[in-house]
């Protein structure tokens, strides 16, 4: 086989979450020490090793890609994360890197709002052998790993079958954020179009660059995804093509759902933007309405204030009130006409 015995008698680094040695889909109890499972692999029997690491340092990775022969430029990319989903093959091993999501549960959307977290899994697959490495905000693969010791069909894979199983796990959080995020968006946009109240561009924009960030974790996967269902990997036998298949249907509906969003939210944002623009103009019409309003009266008050000794109306018992009469009068017909014209 194509792993080095270079750990012989060792026994695992502390960043193991869960190792096991597995013969035609079953689990083999007792083996906990790499240099024993070194020696039992064998792939030609149906035996391989599956081991789980979360956030292993470069030290405890080295220590499991010695043993397994695993490629220096994949150890590196496992060991400082924050890769792009990806596929890589270096020689018969397979390397694959997949972004993980988590809706993160919030009340509602704010101008500060964390709606996902990303982490990332990275999945190394060869000749008796599957090395899965977590980081951050990556789910548990406990789940994963039981639901195949239940399934010995898919289990008798092989490492193929433990890379379709976190696939398809991953894949499937996909659809789930994806469906809470759409509640997200119809609430936003429900809110746009409320005739009630404005709602803040500033909480827009936080869900565009949250779906920015889901974006960039899910759309570059349907190349690799792509390749896998393909069939011409050697290291993918037929039957797990066609699961593969299935996991890039899936992909492909919640790809085409983030860039409905993203339509959908930018058609908010400038929506929001013209909204707030129709009320600053209402708002000037309004303050334009109530100072023609009050010009008239200005005027009259003002001409009358110049206390000239030779004026209309100052001489006659009458003046005051006519002077009353007539600007109450002229108002009340400059505001029926802005009444008409729906400037107030």
């Amino acid at each position: 086989m194509a792993a080095r015995h270079g750990n012989e008698g060792g026994g695992l680094p502390s960043a193991v979450v869960d190792c096991a040695l597995y013969e035609d889909g079953k689990r083999i109890p007792g083996q906990a020490n790499l240099g024993r499972i070194m020696e039992r692999i064998d792939p030609e029997a149906g035996r391989f090793a599956w081991i789980g690491l979360y956030e292993p340092s470069e030290e405890q990775l080295q220590e499991v890609a010695q043993a397994f022969g695993l490629h220096p430029l994949a150890v590196e990319d496992a060991v400082h994360a924050h890769q792009r989903p990806k596929l890589e093959r270096y020689g018969d091993m397979l390397f694959l890197v997949l972004k993980t999501i988590v809706y993160v549960d919030h009340e509602t959307v704010t101008a500060t709002s964390e709606i996902v977290d990303t982490g990332e899994i990275m999945v190394f697959a060869g000749p008796g052998y599957a090395i899965t490495v977590r980081h951050g905000s990556a789910p548990s693969l406990d789940g994963v790993r039981q639901r195949l010791q239940d399934d010995p069909l898919q289990l008798g894979c092989g490492p193929a079958g433990v890379l379709h199983a976190v696939a398809d796990m991953v894949v499937d959080r996909y659809v789930e954020v994806a469906d809470a995020f759409a509640g997200d968006v119809d609430t936003l946009e429900s809110e746009v179009f409320s005739p009630d109240r404005p709602v803040d561009a500033g909480r827009i924009y936080q869900l565009k660059r949250e779906l920015l960030e889901f974006k960039r974790a899910v759309m570059p996967l349907a190349s690799a995804l792509q390749r896998l269902s393909e069939g011409t990997i050697p290291q993918i036998p037929k039957e797990v093509a066609a699961y593969f298949r299935d996991v890039a249907d899936h992909h492909q509906r919640v790809s085409e759902q983030i860039l409905s969003f993203d339509e959908l939210i930018t058609g908010m944002l400038s929506a929001s933007i013209a909204q707030l623009g129709v009320q600053q103009n209402a708002d000037m019409r309004r303050i334009s309405a109530w100072a023609a309003l009050i010009a008239v009266p200005t005027m009259i008050v003002g001409v009358y204030g110049m206390n000239f000794e030779h004026m209309p109306e100052l001489g006659s018992p009458y003046g005051y009130p006519a002077v009353w009469i007539f600007m109450v009068t002229v108002c009340t017909v400059v505001y029926r006409a802005l009444r008409r014209n729906k400037w107030l």
